[in-house]
């Protein structure tokens, strides 16, 4: 029979490197924030919409969850929530729509605590 002991290390490793990815992944994550964001600020202002980096950095943090989903690591519901924010507004000001952020806010976080019993392991 296995003691508790024995069962925790041999979890022990597994967690570990799913603890390490997922700090690789916010680190990249990261890294392609700060990218896109010097990188728009070096075109013109005239050439590139404002809330650009909003649609970018939307596209990020969900691309993240995404890629921690796939990889069996927890996701994190913030930065979906983020996530899914910028997106709705990068799109919105992109295509001139005046999105009311309140009201978004408060739809986004209903959803969050419907989708969020889903995503959590027992």
């Amino acid at each position: 029979m296995t003691t508790p002991e024995e069962l925790r290390s041999e979890t022990l490793p597994e967690d570990d490197e799913k603890i390490a990815l997922g700090k690789r992944l916010d680190k990249a994550a990261w890294g392609l924030f700060l990218i896109i964001l010097g990188c728009l600020w070096l075109i013109p202002d005239e050439k590139i919409h404002e809330d650009t980096w909003l649609l970018g950095a939307g596209v990020i943090l969900l691309g993240l969850n995404a890629v921690r989903f796939i990889a069996g690591i927890r996701m994190n519901g913030f930065t979906i929530f983020l996530g899914v924010l910028g997106l709705l507004l990068g799109i919105g000001g992109i295509f001139g729509l005046d999105l009311p952020v309140f009201p978004i806010l408060i739809i986004l976080l209903g959803l969050s605590i419907l989708i969020e019993p889903l995503f959590k392991r027992r």
